[in-house]
């Protein structure tokens, strides 16, 4: 299976260099349209309801300190996706690709998995609660 650093990599290698918010957002959307579109994971790391946003731990441990990822990750192998899933995580790209760290991050505040996962945390208040993979297969299918 491949893992969210294979993910990264393979971002990386399509739209070079970006912040380290983008990046995380762009794996979230990643996640979200497989399984949507295939109602498969595309990696099993857990994403959590942070406060700019959804994160997915282990890819922030790994980027910690960095505002701007400019290389690809030891732990990932951009090869590691198979054609389908390069083609999906294209299409995410496609999508979301050109859009502003900020704007991606505004957009996951308004959508329910976040949402539902900050509900009665305070704004701007860590939290480690999981987005569920059933949230986003929910949310996402009814768009």
């Amino acid at each position: 299976m491949t893992t969210v650093f294979d993910v990264a990599n393979y971002i990386i290698s399509r739209r070079g260099p970006m912040s380290a918010m983008k990046l995380q957002k762009l794996c979230y959307y990643a996640q979200a349209w497989s399984l949507t579109w295939t109602e498969r994971e595309l990696f099993p790391e857990e994403i959590e309801a942070w406060a700019n946003g959804p994160v997915v731990r282990s890819l922030y441990a790994a980027h910690r300190g960095e505002y701007r990822v400019e290389r690809e990750f030891a732990a990932g192998n951009k090869n590691a996706l198979s054609p389908e899933q390069g083609a999906l995580v294209d299409s995410v790209l496609a999508h979301y690709g050109d859009k502003d760290p900020q704007w991606l991050s505004d957009l996951t505040h308004m959508e329910a998995p976040w949402k539902n996962a900050r509900a009665g945390i305070p704004d701007g208040s860590p939290s480690e609660t999981k987005i569920s993979k059933e949230s986003l297969l929910e949310y996402y299918s009814s768009l």
